[in-house]
This record gives C-alpha cells, sequence and structure tokens, in this order.
C-alpha cells in the first residue's frame, strides 16, 4: 500500500497552494481511510464475468485475491472489490451470489492489511462487507438502490461514498439529458447529500464522485472533469473530498477511435486513462479509481508536484509573466541576438 509522508494539513492545502489559481483545494481523507499529500489512487477488483472491461479477470475468489494484493504491491492506496457489473444494460445479480463474490476477497484483503473498500448497491452486502475488514461503502447509487443503505453507513460510521445515478444499468443511458450538465449534477448530489445526512451520516465522512458515464454522454463527462472543484462544493459546505472514475470508460475509446469510427477498445485506454488521472489530480480530485495502478500511482506524484510548483510560484509572486520578462531581461533588449 502507498502513503506518502506529510498528509496532515497539506492533504487540504492551505490558501492558493498547492495547485495556484486555478486548481482545487484537496479536501483531506475521511477517518480511517489512508492519507496522502497527493492524490491517492484506488485499485479495482471486478469480482464478476460481465464487467465491461475486464469481466472474468478475476472472477474466481483466488484470482480476485491475488489481483488485489498485486494492486496494493503496485501502489493502490485502497482496493474497490465489487461483485455487481454496473456496466450499461447490466442485469442485476442476486444478493447471496453479490455476498459469495466479495465476501472471501475482502476478508483476504484486509486480513493481509490492505485497505479494502465495497462497490456495492445493498446494505446486507455492505454490513457483510464491514464485518470481515472493509473500510469503505462505495454505493454508485448514493443510497437510491436500497434506502437501508444510509442507515447502515450511519450506523457503522465508515466512510461512505455517494455518486450521482439517475437509475440502474439497463436504463440509466435513456437518462443523460441535461441542460448545464454541472449544474444539474451539483443539484442532485446536493439533495443526495442532504438526504444521507438526515439519515445520520457524518458529512465528514461523505466522499462524492460525480458518476463518469453513468448516465452521461461523453461531452457530460468532459464538462463535469473540468469543474470538479464546483462538484465538491455544496451547500456552502467545506469542499468534500471528490473521487474520479473515468479509468477506461466509453467516452475515452470514443476519443481515441479510429478513422471509420470504431471505438478503441477498454483495455487499450490505459494510457487516456493517466492522462485524466494527472489532470483530475493536479486540479484536486483526492482519489482516481482504476484498473492499472502502477502508472497512475505516478501519474498522481507528478500532479502533486506540479500542484507543489505552482503553488510555490504564486506565494512567491513568480508568475508566467514576471518570468517571461525576466527571461527577456536576461536576454537582452528586443532585437538583440542573446
Amino acid at each position: 500500500m502507498a502513503s506518502d509522508a506529510g498528509a496532515g494539513a497539506a492533504a487540504s492545502g492551505g490558501p492558493g497552494r498547492p495547485g495556484g489559481p486555478g486548481h482545487a483545494q484537496r479536501a483531506p481523507s475521511p477517518p480511517g481511510l489512508p492519507s496522502a499529500a497527493r492524490c491517492l489512487v484506488m485499485g479495482v477488483v471486478n469480482v464478476t464475468p460481465d464487467s465491461f472491461s475486464d469481466g472474468g479477470s478475476w472472477f474466481g475468489p483466488d484470482a480476485a485475491i491475488a489481483r488485489g494484493l498485486e494492486l496494493a504491491a503496485q501502489g493502490a492506496d485502497i482496493v474497490d472489490v465489487g461483485g455487481e457489473s454496473t456496466r450499461p444494460g447490466a442485469q442485476r445479480v442476486s444478493v447471496d451470489e453479490e455476498l459469495r463474490r466479495v465476501g472471501p476477497v475482502i476478508r483476504a484483503l484486509a486480513s493481509a492489511g490492505v485497505p479494502v473498500s465495497v462497490d456495492t448497491m445493498r446494505a446486507e452486502v455492505a454490513q457483510a462487507a464491514l464485518e470481515v475488514g472493509a473500510r469503505l461503502v462505495n454505493d454508485v447509487s448514493g443510497g437510491l438502490a436500497d434506502p437501508e443503505m444510509p442507515r447502515l453507513v450511519a450506523q457503522a460510521g465508515v466512510p461512505y461514498v455517494v455518486m450521482h445515478w439517475r437509475g440502474h444499468s439497463h436504463q440509466m443511458q435513456d437518462r443523460a439529458v441535461y441542460g448545464d450538465v454541472v449544474r444539474v449534477v451539483r443539484d442532485e448530489l446536493h439533495r443526495r447529500v442532504d438526504a444521507v445526512v438526515a439519515a445520520g451520516v457524518d458529512p465528514a465522512l461523505i466522499i462524492l464522485d460525480p458518476g463518469l458515464g453513468f448516465a452521461k454522454l461523453a461531452e457530460h463527462n468532459w464538462a463535469l472533469l473540468t469543474h470538479l472543484a464546483e462538484i465538491s462544493r455544496l451547500g456552502g459546505r467545506p469542499g468534500f473530498p471528490v473521487i474520479v472514475g473515468a479509468s477506461r470508460k466509453r467516452f475515452l475509446g470514443q476519443l481515441l477511435a479510429t478513422p471509420d469510427g470504431s471505438a478503441r477498445p477498454f483495455p487499450g485506454c490505459d494510457d487516456a486513462t493517466i492522462a485524466v488521472t494527472a489532470l483530475a489530480a493536479a486540479a484536486g480530485a483526492w482519489c482516481v479509481r482504476v484498473h492499472e495502478v502502477r502508472a497512475n500511482a505516478d501519474a498522481v506524484r507528478v500532479a502533486q508536484a506540479w500542484r507543489e510548483a505552482a503553488g510555490q510560484a504564486s506565494e512567491t509572486g513568480e508568475t508566467g509573466e514576471a518570468g517571461a520578462a525576466g527571461e527577456a531581461g536576461e536576454a537582452g533588449a528586443p532585437g538583440e541576438a542573446p
């Protein structure tokens, strides 16, 4: 598991840094989760036969456990274990089947000291996962799929990812209709946050997810990625941590389509995912959720160095304009050879 020193105040930054103008302060990790000065990396283990990018690769418990340990060794701060595909068009599995898939994997990874998140919309599955060592509930429905989920999370006192969601996989793309997508997603997330707080969830334990690809078209995803600071601020509350899940998603494959319009296959989008990771981390994302960890773990460190350098420059007044003027002065007057 990766963990950087200097978590404390550096995780949230001070006024104007790290990052400088145009970059949001990064919210600190909720209690009970790893903390670092940089953006965290969450590695994905899909214990499913039908997930959109890697369905079947880690379906058996032994393969899934080995994959989770591998991701942790590569630098994942958290490993997210899910037993139900949420790809567009996917049908739901039974509670018993979901429990059968994720229980042994979460138990083994937690026993090995890996911080584990359970990716589920069901309170019953979340409770079982917490009992065997999960530290975080990642609910793509934001509490809409199972009304018991917010109450369970409140009673357990664990961090909770509230994602923007408009319906189950078989119907969600029909609901990808927005005017101002950033405003609408913020408003709908605001209502979900109010609802789960009313059910007893501590606001300090809430993490927001804009839900890239969930009832979103490509243009919606790009707009949300470029407005993470607005997503983090809801209802006058201090900024919430924001997790970004862009890894291998369809909008990246569409961006990288061949001249005949064929989308890039999902595993072929890993380099684009790394680019999004660096940009999101530089913009203040708290965590990125990815399928391949090592290169994304490098990307968040590059982004943190970028933020820190930008913050130092803004504090000393070394703006781009001043720097350019200084360079011009050293080079000589206009028209003179350097």
